[in-house]
Parts: structure tokens; sequence; C-alpha cells
């Protein structure tokens, strides 16, 4: 089936057009000139040579023995990860077979899929080769892989025995897992097959990431962010042990950043009897790895690359990182649990120090390196359970945001509103990067009928727009009682209109509430009614940051148990709205928090949130937003649409909020 790309609506193979939206499902807009006739399987755009088609990594690999590509069964011991051997593998009758064409050009499939971008080693080359790394062009972008058809209907643990798991070759099973626990650091996988003793894997293609390495010996990358890269490799160190991956991190040209300068790697290698990868691929002929041999992997190797990075980057360390080193070569830090502490240590110094760029410091016999100033960093250090976490000072570096509303598929107004008005200042400098942020977001859901809650959602949201225009000034947030009497201001100016009009009963006027103030890395949102608040990070996932001010909540506040406060027939009818009384009849929750790592935000009426929506879907249409690729304008019309297929009773409001921040390294 073809999955249109826009609406993700399931076609045949046969349609030209997407049965549910009409877009086109044989040729795509270029992103770069817009043409609109560019063929989906063509590598380049006819028209600007701007390349754009879809374009994979392709891991073609020899299965050795059992150690090699599989991870070693231990009936010994129960927690240890057991991948089954693959009797029944996905078979495309690949063309990879001693007589193959393997030039460029050629095809690793037989259904003409997947074409090669770069040439594979010559036949007489290959005796000694146990693995490729290639990039491939999809020529059927919109063609569900058949190892998604498999993950689509496949409910059981994948490196568990099963029918449907042991289709799937032992090599992809690793990348799956690996995915499925959300570790961003790993390539996601998209296809996979096995014919004899080759496996094929395609994978995001991540070669034209920046090499961690060549981010390392930039003059502006600080200490902190240096210690940072440590920390993402001692927790990509504990996510691979158990799958015998950790020789992945060995790899200097296999160690990448995405675009948030996070570590992240080009692809997985197993470790075989030997602790090296045997790999042939356009890149290795700088590929360096720094383990050895004769000794099982232990953390003294992440000790060694750490030596490595420094000593290819030409930089100094400091007193405390050769001194940690040092611990790490002779032993005296033996866990992954002991260097993330060093590691914290290092950074509380340099806090505390004041400082993130440290003087160079020579150690007598060392040729190893300073360390520098970040660029959009994630979180620094992140939360373990065994230890506690360094906060550090952070600066916004971007703050971006959408809005849209919509009908809904049964009203025939919209009484929903909403406002957006941002502030940014800027200042750079060849060795510093300042941004002030200043947001304003305000979504209101009114009621009372056409030209009743129209009228209450729009005067609430221009009358609290005017009041932040005079009042919020300064370089701070409003405090609490600034932002009460901006909402009690809302209330009054809809309550005399009620008046004067002499509305009553369900005829007055009123609204809802929930708005969200941003100053640089503080945020603050006020709310009435029950449109909401919603909170994304990565650590943290989704979280609803307001409670609806409704009767079932109401009672629950009471003490009564959810299912009897749910149970109620007037549940969810609002005890608290804009507008139908005075300034005695509301009380708005209003509370503040810190942005202290990258977030996404959403404000939203209940026509989206209804029915636990965004509870369900976060992780498909929220979670891949907080990427700073990830179009604002776009997602919030994905979540509309979502909303529509799934509740469209209501009107449809949301505000989408992205914010990212790195360490304040001149605090």
């Amino acid at each position: 089936m073809l999955i249109c790309p826009q609406c993700k609506f399931e076609n045949p193979n046969s349609n030209k057009f997407c049965q549910n939206c009409g877009m086109s499902l044989t040729h795509k807009v270029c992103p770069e000139c817009s043409a609109d006739d560019v063929p989906v399987n063509a590598l380049r755009c006819h028209n600007c040579d701007t390349e754009c088609g879809t374009v994979f990594w392709a891991i073609i690999a020899k299965e050795t023995t059992r150690g090699a590509l599989g991870v070693e069964k231990d009936k010994g011991d129960k927690g240890d990860v057991e991948v089954e051997e693959d009797e029944g593998a996905i078979s495309s009758s690949s063309p990879l077979s001693s007589s193959s064409q393997i030039a460029l050009g050629s095809y690793l499939d037989s259904q003409e899929r997947y074409q090669l971008l770069d040439p594979l080693p010559a036949q007489t080359e290959t005796a000694t080769i146990t693995d490729v790394g290639v990039r491939v062009l999809d020529c059927q972008p919109y063609q569900i892989s058949p190892i998604d058809a498999i993950l689509a209907s496949q409910q059981s643990d994948l490196l568990t025995p099963s029918v449907e798991a042991s289709e799937i070759p032992r090599l992809a099973k690793l990348y799956i897992v690996l995915q499925s626990q959300g570790e961003r650091g790993i390539p996601p996988i998209h296809d996979s097959w096995q014919q004899g003793d080759i496996q094929v894997v395609i994978l995001e293609d991540r070669s034209g990431w920046q090499h961690l390495l060549d981010r390392w010996q930039e003059e502006t990358t600080s200490s902190l962010k240096i210690l940072h890269w440590c920390y993402q490799m001692t927790q990509l160190w504990a996510v691979l042990e158990p799958v015998n991956c950790r020789q992945s991190l060995l790899d200097l040209s296999n160690l990448r950043l995405d675009e948030d300068q996070t570590l992240a790697l080009q692809r997985l290698y197993v470790e075989s009897s030997n602790s090296q990868p045997a790999t042939e691929s356009p890149e290795d002929a700088q590929a360096q790895t720094f383990a050895i041999p004769e000794e099982p992997l232990t953390i003294k190797a992440l000790g060694r690359v750490w030596q490595a990075l420094f000593r290819e980057s030409q930089r100094t360390q400091f007193g405390s990182v050769v001194q940690m080193l040092g611990d790490l070569d002779v032993g005296k830090i033996q866990t992954i649990a002991q260097l993330r502490s060093r590691l914290e240590e290092i950074s509380v110094e340099l806090e505390a120090l004041g400082t993130a760029t440290l003087p160079p410091i020579k150690e007598k016999n060392t040729a190893v390196p300073t360390i520098p100033q970040s660029d959009e960093p994630e979180d620094i250090i992140s939360k373990t359970d065994d230890m506690p976490t360094v906060v550090l000072a952070m600066q916004l570096s971007s703050l971006e945001d959408a809005g849209r509303t919509d009908v809904g598929r049964q009203r025939h107004h919209n009484e929903d509103y909403f406002g957006i008005e941002t502030k940014i200042h800027k200042l750079e400098l060849p060795k510093s990067r300042v941004l002030q942020g200043y947001g304003l977001y305000i979504l209101c859901d009114g009621m009372g009928g056409h030209a009743g809650g129209e009228i209450a959602s729009e005067l609430a949201v221009n009358t609290l727009r005017q009041y932040f225009q005079e009042h919020w000034i300064s370089n701070q947030l409003p405090t609490e009682d600034s932002i009460r009497e901006a909402v009690y201001l809302a209330n009054e100016a809809i309550y005399k209109l009620n008046q004067q009009d002499a509305r009553s009963g369900v005829g007055r006027m009123g609204t809802t509430l929930v708005m969200l103030l941003i100053q640089d890395t503080q945020a603050a949102v006020a709310h009435v009614g029950d449109s909401r608040l919603y909170r994304l990070t990565r650590k943290r996932g989704l979280e609803q940051v307001t409670v609806d001010h409704e009767v079932g909540q109401r009672e629950i506040t009471r003490g009564v148990e959810a299912s009897i406060a749910y149970a109620r027939p007037d549940a969810y009818q609002l005890t608290q709205a804009l507008g139908p009384r005075d300034e005695n009849s509301i009380n708005p929750d209003v509370g503040f928090f810190d942005i202290n790592e990258d977030t996404l935000l959403l404000l939203a009426s209940d026509g989206l949130s209804d029915n636990d929506l965004l509870e369900t879907h976060w992780q498909t249409h929220l979670e891949p937003l907080l990427s700073s690729g990830a179009n604002l304008e776009r997602g919030v019309t994905d979540l509309i649409e979502l909303a529509n297929q799934h509740n469209g009773h209501d009107n449809i409001t949301g505000i989408l909020v992205r914010a990212k921040v790195r360490p304040n390294l001149e605090s």
C-alpha cells in the first residue's frame, strides 16, 4: 500500500493520487524551487538540481558466526538479552550473490526499490569484508516497507521468540529494540531483509551529519559542552551494553551530532571476538577504533576514546579531566555510575569557577588537551535515579511558535479565538550569542452561541493583549498579582457587555482562557475553564500543566473518587468562565515554571484535547516537533487534522511554542 505523506491515508499501490486528500503519489514538490512535477523516485530536481530524493543508509552485513551479528545467549544469566536464530528471515530475492552486479546505480533488491548511490567494493575485495555501509535512494518512498508492516502488527517483545519476530534479521532486531526504548542516538530503522547469510538493514542516513571530532576541535566549543558529550556517551554505553553494541562508541567516524548538537551514532557495530568493527565504507579512511582486542570491553575504552578526541582535535585537557582519565585507566573508576558522578563533579567545579572555558593546563608527559563554547545543547547533565542532577543556568537559544483554529466538522461557526505576540532581541558576537525572548500566547474558547461566544473570546484576547502591552515593559515576567489583574479586567469587559445587552441565563456570553507568558527561560501560565496547557520534554514526556475547572475535577479535589466524580451527568460542566458573572465568581489559576531543557508547549481548546487525543498521539504528533528542523506550522495543521478525524464535534484551536535553551556560560 502507498502511505500518503500528507494525511497518512493508506492507498492501493495503483493509485496516482491520495483518495483522502488528493495529493499526488507519483510526483512531489521541490523544497528549493517549488517545482511540483519532480518524480518521487528522482534523486535531484530536474529544474534546479537540488537533491530532494528520499535517501537512506544501507548496511549490508555478512553473517559469519552467531556471536558476530547476534547477541550471544547465556543461559546462566537471565538478565542477558537474547536474539534468536532466524530461520525464516525476510527474503526479497536480493541480488547480493557472488555473481551480482554491484556498480553505482544498481539495486539492492529485486523489487528495484533501493538504488545504490555509492559504489560497493569490487567482488575480489569482498572476501575479507563482513559489512559495508552505503547511501541508497528509495525509489518507492510512499510504499510501506515489509518491516514496517510486520512492526505494525507485532505486539510481542521483539527480543523473544515469536513467528513475526523470527522474520526479522537479527541485526535489524538490535535497531528495533533500541528504537522502541526511545533512544534518540540510535538511527531509526526503515527496512530490512535477509538472503542466505547476507543481512540488509536500511537506516536513516546520517552520513552528512557533523562529526563529533570536528565540533570538538572548534575554538567556540565549551568545556561544559564537551563534558555533556562525555556524559551522553556514558548514557549510550549503558543502553548499548545489553545488546553487545558498545563498540559503536569506539569508532570516531561513527560519532555524530544532530541539529541540536546532541550526540548520535551513524550506525551500530556489534562486538565480535576481536572487538573490532570490520567495515568498509566511503568514510573508513578516517575511522579510528580504540579498543584493545585481547581485553573484554570495559569503561576504560571510553577513556581512550576521550583521549583520542582530545589528541586528534589538538586540544589540551585541564587538570580535572586529566585526573579522571588517569583514574579510568588504572581502574579507580570501574562503573558507569562512578564515571557519571565524576563528570558531574567536574561540572560543579566549572560552575564554581564561574566560567566554562578554563585556561589550558599542560600536564607533565601529557599529550592530551581546554574546553569551549556551547551551541544549543539539549540538557547538560541528564537525570539518573542513583545520583543528584547538576542543574546549570540556562539561556534561551530560540523561541518559535505557530497557531491555528478550525471550525471542526459539526459546528457552523467558530467561537474559538487566539492571539500570539512575540518579541525577540538577539545579540551575536564572534564568541558569544545572547537571545532575549518575550512571548504572550492566549487561547479562548467562547460560549453563548453565534455572536456571543465569538465576541467574548475575541474581547478577552484583545483585552489581555492591551493590558500586557502597557504593563509588561521590563525584562521580567509580570507578577502573579499583575497576571490576575489582567484576567479580572478581561472578565469585567465581557461581564459589562452582558449587562449592557441585558443577556440572561444561557444567553450570557463567556469564554474559557489559557494564557502562557514567556520571558527568556521563565514562564507563567494562567487559566480559567477547560482550555489547557501541555508541556513536552524529552526527559519527562507529555505533561498536562493545567487542571480543568469543571464539576468532575472539583469533586475529585473534595476527595471523591475519579470514577464516581465523572459518572455525574454534569461532570464536564464548567465551574469557572470569563464573563457570565463578576470577578467575585472567578479564581484564575496562576503558576510559574522554568524552561531548563528544550521544551514544546501546547495551548489547546477542548476540541483538540477531548477524548485523550493528545495523550494517545503525542509520540507521533508532538515529540518530533521538539527537533529544530520540524516545521511548527505543519505540526499544528497535522494536529487540527487529527482532531477532526477523532473528535470534530467542536471548534479546534492549538498554539505550539518551541523553546530551546543552552547553558548560560557567562552567568
